[in-house]
């Protein structure tokens, strides 16, 4: 029996229908693996980074434990040697000769014709018997003249362990020479030493803020 022109369409009609559909299937197939392999990307991007940022704080949490424990040395050790220095300090002969080294070098960093001196109110016999000896030897030293003043109107404080401060004739050029400037120059200057105590020699060690 032969079909009719309405059979015909009905079956093309069926197979557009099914074709359709197995497409409309596949689609949703491929979204679906599409997503889970972008979720699942996304969960190994999101984890490797979540890594990351638990380093970077485990770093930083480390460094910072580093650096208290520097700190907290370096406080101790500045506390020691600021009591050995206030001790001396009370030595008149100790403290003299003290004052003859500090004063003397900062005629040496200063180098200039002219220079004021300050220190502590109770210390102006012995820094002037210091500027009084270092006078001739600085003259012979640099072959130049030095006039020197004592300022005797601004004092540095009187609870400083002690030293001096030094200044050209306009004052913009300043030496630090208390004891206590020394006290930090010294720190500074232990940091690599301190920083081998607390954690073995390492010369490749970074240490950053």
């Amino acid at each position: 029996m032969a079909l009719t022109d309405a059979d015909v369409q009905k079956q093309i009609k069926h197979m557009m229908a099914f074709i359709e559909q197995e497409a409309n299937e596949k689609v949703e197939e491929i979204d679906a693996k599409a997503e889970e392999e972008f979720n699942i990307e996304k969960g190994r991007l999101v984890q490797t980074h979540r890594v990351k940022i638990m380093q970077y704080y485990e770093k930083k949490e480390k460094q910072i434990d580093q650096h208290k424990k520097i700190d907290y040395l370096t406080l101790d050790l500045l506390n020691e040697a600021r009591q050995r220095l206030a001790e001396i300090a009370k030595d008149p002969e100790s403290y003299s000769s003290l004052l003859v080294g500090l004063v003397l070098q900062g005629f040496y960093r200063l180098l200039e014709p002219k220079v004021t001196v300050r220190c502590r109110k109770q210390d102006v016999e012995m820094v002037q018997a210091a500027v009084t000896k270092n006078i001739p030897i600085y003259k012979e030293a640099v072959k130049s003249n030095i006039e020197v003043r004592i300022d005797l109107e601004r004092f540095l404080p009187s609870d400083i362990c002690g030293g001096v401060e030094m200044y050209n004739d306009n004052g913009k050029i300043k030496v630090s020479n208390t004891l206590e400037s020394r006290l930090e120059l010294m720190a500074h200057q232990m940091m690599p030493e301190i920083r081998e105590k607390l954690f073995g020699a390492n010369p490749n060690r970074r240490f950053t803020d």
